[in-house]
């Protein structure tokens, strides 16, 4: 079983949709994870990844109402791929190029609350300082 777990910020607001022929509604959500990570120039780098996550049903319902632009989210969900062709060019020249695109299609969502660290007790800041293999903050 391919099991995904992503923890991130939104990027925009979910949108909202439904199906046109079952009127089934769903969540499309545009999510940002960052990695960072200790150089060998001693200098920390850190890279952005954008995941299209969609939501069915009662969740899609619940994101599009409940969540929005910069929100920490939790998502478990499964990875889901798409194939399909697009053309490119005219006449004798057009090409019909396939392509794979990938979407999570979650089962959990959880919205997370981020304390500041001036919030945070002590015990909990020794415990993210420690815990966390790469920069935390």
């Amino acid at each position: 079983m391919h099991v995904v777990h992503l923890i991130g910020y939104l990027g925009k607001n979910p949108e909202h949709k439904s199906v046109k022929a079952s009127d089934r509604k769903y969540a499309v959500l545009s999510l940002a994870t960052q990695r960072s990570w200790k150089g060998a120039d001693e200098e920390w780098h850190s890279k952005t990844e954008w995941h299209r996550v969609v939501a069915w049903s009662g969740l899609g319902e619940y994101t599009a109402t409940k969540l929005r632009k910069g929100d920490h989210i939790y998502v478990e969900g499964t990875l889901v791929s798409s194939t399909f062709e697009k053309e490119f060019g005219k006449g004798k020249s057009k090409i019909t190029v396939p392509f794979k695109a990938w979407q999570v299609k979650t089962d959990s969502i959880r919205k997370l609350n981020r304390a500041k660290k001036e919030q945070m007790p002590d015990k909990a800041r020794e415990f993210f300082s420690s815990a966390c293999p790469v920069r935390c903050s």
